[in-house]
């Protein structure tokens, strides 16, 4: 009995996943120079004319990459999409996916992984895939009723290494941005001058990238009188992003905050 209770409350669990993952369209944009990104988007329930909206960009974790459109929005996809949300806060959402053999911060995965030395070198050029995201960001503003003062940014993981990165690369893009459980290389963050708004989360006993870096962003943007918050979760592994998602402000402290 156990068992198929089980079965039917995963059932039901799966069916609502994704149908409230239907309510993004699957897009794919294509660069100047002819390379493509598969994306998802979200719009507001009803786009009013002469309204301008807030526009979220979400960068997943490395276990999302793909090329199917859809693993994008496992975590992460249903916070914006169920219908609570969407109506407390109408707002365009992109959920661009990175290929599986890229990285978002950087082409390749460190061997050695995240755990110790930091990877991140400052001076690197924009990975290959956050160059497409930009032109791709770029392109929707430019064509959407998007509101300029309320852009933001966030990721999970690698996501969360893309955010910082792409933060430190156009620091007066996004009114806010949320990392969790990423990292950056600090010597950005302690010359960052940018108007964004950070808040950081990381889970203290997480295994796969180290909690050290969170803290160091955080330190090295409060000492260079940056706005920003860090909130670590006790007895929290790399999963960080659940109980950051299940915090009562998470998305209201987002879209309160303006350029």
């Amino acid at each position: 009995m156990k068992f198929y209770i089980s079965i039917l409350l995963l059932m039901f669990t799966s069916k609502s996943f994704f149908a409230q993952n239907d309510s993004f369209s699957k897009e794919i944009f294509v660069s100047k120079t002819k390379d493509s990104l598969r994306y998802r988007l979200l719009t507001p329930d009803k786009v009013e004319k002469g309204k301008k909206y807030p526009l979220v960009l979400f960068l997943h974790g490395a276990g999302e990459r793909g090329t199917d459109n859809e693993s994008q929005l496992r975590n992460g996809g249903t916070l914006f999409s169920n219908p609570s949300n969407r109506e407390k806060f109408p707002s365009f959402v992109l959920f661009p996916q990175c290929p599986p053999d890229f990285y978002w911060p950087i082409d390749k995965r460190p061997a050695e992984g995240f755990m110790d030395k930091n990877p991140f070198e400052k001076n690197a050029p924009i990975s290959t895939q956050l160059k497409l995201v930009d032109e791709l960001l770029t392109n929707f503003i430019k064509n959407n009723p998007i509101d300029e003062n309320r852009i933001y940014i966030m990721g999970l993981s690698m996501g969360g290494m893309g955010t910082f990165d792409f933060v430190c690369r156009f620091p007066n893009r996004f009114a806010a941005a949320i990392p969790i459980c990423g990292g950056v290389n600090t010597s950005w963050l302690k010359e960052f001058r940018g108007k964004t708004k950070f808040r950081i989360y990381h889970g203290d006993i997480d295994s796969v990238v180290s909690i050290e870096f969170s803290r160091e962003a955080y330190k090295a943007l409060k000492e260079s009188g940056n706005d920003v918050e860090y909130i670590e979760f006790y007895g929290v592994g790399h999963n960080s992003w659940l109980p950051a998602f299940n915090m009562p402000d998470f998305l209201p402290w987002l879209y309160q905050i303006k350029k």
